[in-house]
């Protein structure tokens, strides 16, 4: 056999599996951890600590299993302050951070790389500008996203939210929305979107995002928490919670903004069945 002839093999070996790295292995390395049960104590621990999942039919219940399956295989958690990340902390964060994808593809979460979990809330020295003089403060925070793929929470916070399935907070919906806006490459309040979607969105929420500002500027109560007021980012992230955490009173006060948060996440928390078919 030539030289040349090696090499070309050498070469279309080489080829055909980068291809199948870049475009076939992630999936049939998922499909292959999917065939592995879900354990029965993590079953157990959904349904202690994400309240949401006792309510779902069957299949959801199910689509829910495995990308908590997926979640805590590829996933990496870190213990911060001394913290011990056990089962029941990495389940409830998983649970109700794969919620808001739970009709949706797990590719979504491709870019989420590890969860940094502190305790109790933590303090960090974050910069500060006022026009041309920058400072740096200290401030005290229960949770934060980064587009580089990092989330950081505070288990207090977390767990809190866990058990209090229709208050106003859950801080992991909060910091894995930030996620989902940052897909496409910024936080500006709007995940990915197109054509008739995009169209809604736009003109749905920057609506609601300019009324509830115009509320809290008057002094009015606002019908949403204030720091959703802060910027769209936070918008986005505070109706997630809501949206999820108190369907009724968001669907009744926010008829609009209800809609296009069921047709963004294709399921409506007040019947828990999904709007459309995942794609």
């Amino acid at each position: 056999m030539s030289a040349l002839l090696v090499f070309a093999l050498f070469a279309v070996t080489f080829i055909a599996l980068a291809v199948f790295y870049l475009f076939f292995y992630q999936n049939w390395r998922r499909k292959r951890r999917l065939k592995q049960p879900f354990p029965d104590a993590w079953r157990r621990e959904l349904e202690n600590s994400v309240p949401l999942y006792r309510n779902l039919s069957a299949d959801l219940k199910h689509q829910l299993e495995q990308h908590v399956q997926l979640f805590l295989a590829e996933k990496t958690f870190y213990g911060c302050d001394g913290f011990d990340v056990d089962d029941r902390v990495r389940i409830t964060i998983a649970g109700h951070a794969c919620l808001l994808i739970l009709a949706r593809p797990f590719r979504e979460y491709d870019e989420v790389r590890s969860i940094l979990v502190y305790p109790d809330v933590y303090r960090v020295r974050a910069p500060e500008r006022d026009g041309m003089v920058v400072s740096v403060s200290e401030q005290i925070r229960a949770g934060e996203a980064s587009s580089l793929g990092q989330v950081v929470l505070a288990w207090s916070e977390c767990e809190e939210g866990a058990m209090n399935p229709e208050g106003a907070h859950n801080v992991i919906l909060h910091e894995f929305a930030h996620q989902l806006d940052y897909l496409d490459g910024s936080a500006d309040g709007a995940p990915p979107l197109y054509g008739r979607q995009a169209e809604a969105w736009q003109h749905t929420m920057t609506r609601a995002y300019e009324d509830l500002r115009h509320s809290l500027q008057h002094h009015h109560q606002g019908w949403l928490d204030p720091y959703g007021a802060t910027q769209p980012a936070e918008f986005f992230a505070v109706l997630t919670e809501a949206f999820y955490q108190q369907p009724q009173y968001l669907k009744d006060t926010q008829p609009a903004v209800y809609a296009v948060l069921c047709d963004y996440y294709r399921l409506d928390p007040m019947h828990l069945n999904l709007s459309r078919t995942m794609t």
